[in-house]
């Protein structure tokens, strides 16, 4: 039974979530409008100093994405603060909301390197796919402990994560996060090297002198392919099977078509930054879903009780 407190710390919980996937928007705005390094090679400080004076439209775009960083870091903080006030100990709540905090401060300190490293801007060094790929999966890793703890806050019990159902929920998430790094190499080469037309493009793709990030490009439609026909399996297998979880399953295959008008839209358009803004929010979208899928198959006992200890 939820009680008027956990309730608000629900509506709570998901608002930092939705706060949190802007602030992963912005971020992948700053990489595609080139302003990474708009507060040059300073961290935390913004070109030596706390507020930027007379700043370019690059300073104010990435500056703008350090003050929501820091703004998210309050409230994650108070989420967790709150989670130990409202739900009692070994509550799966508490959880959530620790691995959440950590891992919003290990998505800090990986940015902060890419602007001390300078894997920003136009960097086309191999490193810098390393880096990308390595903030791709926290920020996932943080977007799905700041769902699970919305989630179970609301009463859900905890997952158990054993057997067959718990490899194909942890495989599903694997190949998405898989599906994501391939996305995020895919839309550096688009910011990097642009094409001036889709013929172009392949040339790139398959150009021996072209850079890695281009000649990888190619691999986000296949991958892309293989984890949305698994995921339609997967869903369509979970609701034939699970009647209270078919909303969620249909969802997710929702969003798997979704994803998949607005990849082919942004390929056809040579990926254009609006298009993927978009791709990116339903990307978002989709792991958000994928996320809730698994934790309903993989649901252990509720818990009975909700006084704090």
């Amino acid at each position: 039974m939820q009680t008027i407190s956990n309730r608000s710390f629900a509506r709570y919980a998901w608002a930092v979530l939705a706060f949190n996937v802007g602030v992963v928007l912005w971020g992948a705005y700053v990489r595609a409008a080139g302003a990474g390094a708009g507060c040059g090679q300073h961290w935390p400080l913004c070109n030596g100093v706390i507020v930027p004076v007379a700043p370019t439209l690059k300073t104010i775009i990435e500056f703008t994405h350090r003050v929501t960083s820091g703004i998210d870091l309050a409230l994650v903080a108070l989420l967790v603060a709150w989670a130990f006030r409202a739900f009692p100990r070994l509550h799966p709540v508490r959880l959530g909301a620790v691995l959440s905090a950590i891992f919003l401060m290990t998505e800090a300190l990986i940015g902060a390197a890419l602007v001390l490293l300078e894997h920003v801007a136009k960097n086309q060094s191999s490193a810098r796919g390393y880096s990308l790929s390595l903030h791709l999966i926290n920020t996932l890793t943080l977007l799905a402990c700041l769902t699970l703890t919305a989630w179970w806050a609301m009463g859900k019990p905890p997952v158990r994560v054993a057997g067959r159902p718990g490899w194909m929920a942890a495989g599903s998430l694997v190949l998405v996060m898989i599906l994501g790094v391939s996305g995020a190499i895919a839309a550096l080469g688009d910011t990097l090297f642009p094409a001036r037309s889709l013929a172009e493009a392949f040339a790139q793709d398959f150009d021996p002198a072209s850079s890695i990030f281009v000649r990888l490009r190619v691999l986000h439609p296949i991958i892309a392919a293989i984890a949305g026909t698994w995921l339609v399996l997967y869903a369509v297998a979970t609701a034939g099977r699970r009647a209270d979880l078919r909303p969620r399953a249909w969802l997710l295959l929702g969003l798997v078509g979704a994803q998949v008008a607005a990849g082919s839209v942004n390929l056809l358009l040579r990926a254009p930054v609006f298009m993927q803004m978009l791709h990116l929010l339903l990307a978002d979208a989709l792991w958000i879903s994928l996320v809730l899928l698994c934790a309903g198959i993989l649901e252990s006992e509720p818990i009975l009780t909700d006084k704090p200890v």
